[in-house]
């Protein structure tokens, strides 16, 4: 790796912006939400709540949730254009792919360019909130020759969400879970999907257009496709009792654990720890999933060789088993992760509205001066 000067590999350090979002101390293992604790909001409120704080940068009153709640479910539904185009999708095509293409074809719906009028402001969120996630519903069913089921304007966000998943209303208890798991995802400061959409929308192009670039960088595995890792390694170690061989090799060959360690928590990730109590009400009421086991000796061992480096589990760990109980698949665990930080990229975008400059950083040259051009027929 070259260090050169000032320059900071993956820009590590560097502030991007000011911002009173959200907040995280990572030696401390705290996160909060415009200030209000990530714990007390998960014990107290709901996804769509959370997301008008951070969007809006304040809880709103009964009758402002109620109307924003009510904006959500007039706006669920998707245009058929969408969901013909979403049919043509390959069904071995990653979900985080067809997400990313159905959200960039929100805009050529309901992109006017309009950025300074807070009326298409509004609007912008709540499609973009109320969309996203019959689109990533619509598209598991579609894959597997199905129509997609369409949205219940009487269930709530995440009990919907749940019900055109597996074309059935889901238990109180997995709704109360998903929608913790939503607020637990929605925001975490300037992470690589954040200043993806950040990036993009300081060209003032639309938000769909924002939302897309976030969902594509959030797809990657040292991102939000972590979660879907975290389970092939349970898989693959198949029992607690291969736990410590594993993790040594690990360290031997300099392997990174999956769902261990954070660019920012040296410390356990508070989400963690609220999602693995989630983990055991569901598992007290379902039944118990064997790779919780192998998942919890794993923390231990992990704690044991890495935790004097700082090295804990962080939110990636204990979701995939929450997400596994509730009878999500996979390679949608990612999806879930973007429906829940549409809020976060949201909140970012309507912020840096307010004083908006195009980014352009620099670079430091390492390449040659000079070089003369060689004629095609003289090069080896």
């Amino acid at each position: 790796m070259v260090v050169i000067g000032d320059f900071k590999p993956g820009l590590e350090g560097v502030p991007a912006t000011l911002s009173s979002i959200s907040y995280v101390d990572g030696q401390k293992g705290l996160l909060e939400y415009r200030g209000i604790s990530i714990e007390e909001l998960a014990a107290k409120s709901s996804f769509l709540e959370t997301s008008y704080l951070l969007i809006w940068g304040k809880l709103p009153t009964k009758e402002e949730l109620a109307a924003f709640e009510h904006q959500i479910r007039y706006h669920r539904r998707v245009k058929y254009r969408i969901r013909d185009m979403m049919k043509c999708f390959p069904e071995t095509g990653h979900p985080m792919d067809a997400l990313q293409a159905s959200a960039a074809a929100l805009g050529l719906f309901y992109s006017r360019r309009a950025l300074p009028n807070q009326e298409y402001v509004r609007e912008a969120v709540v499609r973009l909130l109320a969309k996203i996630p019959t689109m990533v519903a619509a598209f598991q069913l579609m894959r597997k020759g199905n129509d997609p089921v369409q949205p219940r304007d009487d269930l709530d966000y995440s009990a919907n969400f749940l019900y055109m998943l597996n074309e059935r209303e889901p238990d109180p208890l997995s709704a109360y879970v998903f929608d913790v798991c939503l607020t637990l995802h929605a925001e975490h400061t300037i992470n690589a999907s954040t200043f993806s959409a950040m990036v993009t929308a300081s060209t003032l192009t639309d938000p769909y257009a924002v939302v897309a670039s976030a969902v594509g960088t959030l797809a990657g595995p040292l991102h939000g496709g972590a979660n879907e890792e975290v389970i092939d390694m349970l898989e693959e170690i198949g029992s607690p009792e291969n736990v410590r061989a594993y993790v040594e090799k690990c360290v031997e060959n300099k392997h990174k654990i999956m769902g261990f360690g954070h660019r920012v928590y040296k410390v356990k990730d508070p989400r963690a720890t609220i999602l693995q109590g989630l983990a055991e009400q569901l598992f007290e009421k379902f039944g118990h999933d064997k790779y919780y086991d192998i998942a919890l000796k794993l923390e231990e061992v992990v704690e044991e060789k890495l935790g004097h480096k700082g090295i804990y589990s962080n939110v990636d760990f204990y979701s995939g088993l929450v997400y596994r109980k509730m009878g999500i698949p996979t390679d949608l665990f990612t999806p879930v992760f973007a429906i829940a930080r549409v809020a976060g990229w949201l909140a970012h975008w309507r912020e840096q509205l307010h004083e908006n400059r195009i980014y352009r950083p620099t670079q430091i040259y390492t390449g040659e001066h000079g070089v003369p051009y060689t004629p095609i027929e003289k090069r080896s």
